[in-house]
């Protein structure tokens, strides 16, 4: 997955999770619980970022309002903090922002 615009990375990034996560936009099925892996391509990072999680958050084909197709991965409870400082680093100011993303 490629998060290389703020207004996805916002859209995309689930701050209200235990441990915080992304939202992946796929037409894939999943099953709440399921232990997906991913390599995330982050803004400017030179390298991919290795990203295991579980799938918390499912949103079918035909969401209403600015919902896309996809699932939400939380992050692993005992190696996430660099990927979150990471992400919010990049969307210092736009946290609090009460504008719609693709899970909320």
């Amino acid at each position: 997955m490629t998060l290389n615009d703020l207004e996805e990375l916002y859209s995309c990034y689930m701050p209200f999770l235990k441990n915080s996560g992304l939202f992946i936009p796929t037409r894939k099925q999943f099953s709440l619980g399921d232990d997906v892996f991913i390599l995330l391509e982050l803004m400017d990072e030179p390298e991919k970022i290795p990203l295991a999680g579980k799938i918390v958050w499912i949103s079918p084909a035909g969401s209403s309002g600015h919902r896309r197709q996809g699932v939400g991965i939380e992050f692993p409870e005992d190696n996430s903090e660099m990927l979150v400082n990471k992400i919010e680093t990049h969307l210092a100011g736009l946290l609090s922002s009460d504008r719609p993303t693709y899970t909320l």
